[in-house]
């Protein structure tokens, strides 16, 4: 057994092509991230990966629509949304596949 931390993660990330990672994998990338009310993200998109998106708790708004605990994002190459907490939320995202640099600002 190993044991990790989130913490020590990069932005939540802990799975993916990158470092720190739990399980180095080029063909996904697994994070669960925390924001306050309020926080944003600028918009962007992927060119070649897929993101998923499962709002744990709490609300967001992606694409500009509201998305609740429980709902889950699919966004597919190319499709641009910005982020924004609406309420304190956590979030596990997946991008498949885990390309290094496939992150535009739209």
């Amino acid at each position: 057994m190993e044991l990790f931390k989130l913490a020590d993660m990069t932005k939540g990330w802990f799975v993916g092509d990158f470092k720190p990672s739990v399980f180095s994998s080029s063909e996904a990338e697994v994070a669960v991230k925390r924001y306050k009310a309020g926080d944003t993200e600028a918009a962007h998109f992927h060119k070649v990966a897929t993101e998923i998106t499962l709002v744990l708790d709490g609300a967001v708004e992606m694409c500009g629509h509201r998305i609740n605990a429980g709902e889950i994002v699919k966004l597919a190459p190319g499709e641009v949304t910005p982020f924004k907490a609406i309420t304190d939320v956590t979030t596990v995202v997946v991008k498949l596949p885990s390309i290094k640099g496939d992150k535009y600002a739209a």
